[in-house]
């Protein structure tokens, strides 16, 4: 069975073709990352018109890179939610309308599945059941995974996810846009211990997470080393370094709790923070400790794509699973009420 994907929740463009004999067939990106940085964020307008103008496009090149000629797939699969309203809309319309003028069925996939299963696409992945964290600029959670579609959050997210709280004290920092990844970059110069900031919710019972005090906390740093507006490079470096340890502990403290919990001896990380090489390194010690795996995806499946989602929605379709013909998008969308993939 071969599957098309098309992934536009937020300010990425991601088209991928999967088989399922012949594995990943193409996937192709379109980031809106400079046209946003004027603004310092994602206009929510803005991206669902570069949606429209760059989704037929990619699509052709998807097909292109695969060796196939357009409509030579067996189902169009494509993200239904969560993610902002527009940008959702535009890959809906365009997955709905291939499909009916191809005569293949559709599926509303959910973004996070997508994420949670990317991991799937790498030569060795990771054996159910396993814990998940999900660690992207909209979400944090630990997800208790005991086979495609089976899913418990065991925590997640009170305010902030760790992705919007790196990007908001990126923010607070005076660094540009997209922020996180450069704090990242910066905290790499930084003396480790110099600050030490508060590890959220780590000394209480549970698996949630909170990091709205985290960043108070740096807040108040950055104004007592401010001089005349402006922090000198190494304090940055420093809080930068300071706030990513805080952060990156707090993660890898939750994931060893939720091993212990479940029992399971597998651990996968997905979603754009996943990328970042500190917390990989944590999170490294933390499975040898307790004598487990881990497991993330490649770079270029941590941040959307649409290979996760022509994935995700093989996995579903290859059961039956197909959506009707209308537009039911779900900018918020529980993951814990996706139904179960019956074999």
């Amino acid at each position: 069975m071969r599957v098309l994907g098309i992934e536009t929740s937020c300010d990425e463009t991601g088209v991928a073709i999967y088989d399922s004999e012949r594995g990943l067939m193409s996937h192709v990106l379109y980031s809106q990352v400079k046209m946003h940085a004027e603004f310092g964020g994602v206009v929510p307008e803005l991206a669902s018109r570069d949606h429209i103008r760059k989704l037929l496009p990619l699509i052709k090149e998807a097909f292109a890179k695969a060796g196939l000629k357009l409509g030579e797939v067996d189902g169009v699969a494509y993200t239904a939610g969560p993610g902002l309203v527009g940008a959702l809309m535009v890959g809906a319309a365009t997955a709905r309308s291939l499909a009916f003028g191809w005569g293949v069925p559709a599926l509303g996939v959910h973004h996070m599945e997508g994420h949670l299963l990317a991991p799937m696409l790498e030569e060795v992945p990771p054996p159910y059941p396993f814990v998940t964290l999900l660690v992207s600029g909209g979400h944090t959670m630990l997800v208790d995974v005991q086979s495609p579609g089976c899913y418990s959050i065991l925590g997640e997210t009170l305010d902030d996810a760790a992705g919007e709280a790196f990007d908001k004290t990126a923010k607070m920092m005076g660094l540009p846009y997209p922020g996180g990844p450069m704090l990242s970059k910066i905290a790499c110069k930084g003396e480790v211990g110099r600050f030490k900031f508060p590890r959220p919710m780590v000394d209480r019972p549970g698996l949630d997470f909170s990091f709205s005090g985290l960043k108070t906390a740096v807040r108040l740093v950055i104004a007592d080393h401010a001089e005349n507006e402006v922090v000198p490079e190494q304090d940055m470096a420093d809080i930068a370094c300071g706030f990513q340890e805080a952060v990156v502990d707090t993660l890898a403290i939750k994931c060893r709790r939720a091993l212990q919990q479940t029992g399971h001896k597998n651990l996968v990380i997905a979603g754009g923070v996943s990328a970042n090489s500190r917390l990989r390194e944590r999170l490294a010690d933390i499975v040898k400790k307790e004598r487990c795996q881990l497991f993330y995806p490649r770079a270029e499946f941590c941040t959307d794509n649409g290979a996760m989602i022509a994935y995700a929605g093989w996995l579903r379709m290859r059961v039956g699973q197909q959506s009707g013909y209308e537009l039911n998008i779900k900018p918020r969308w529980p993951l814990n009420t996706l139904d179960p993939i019956q074999e």
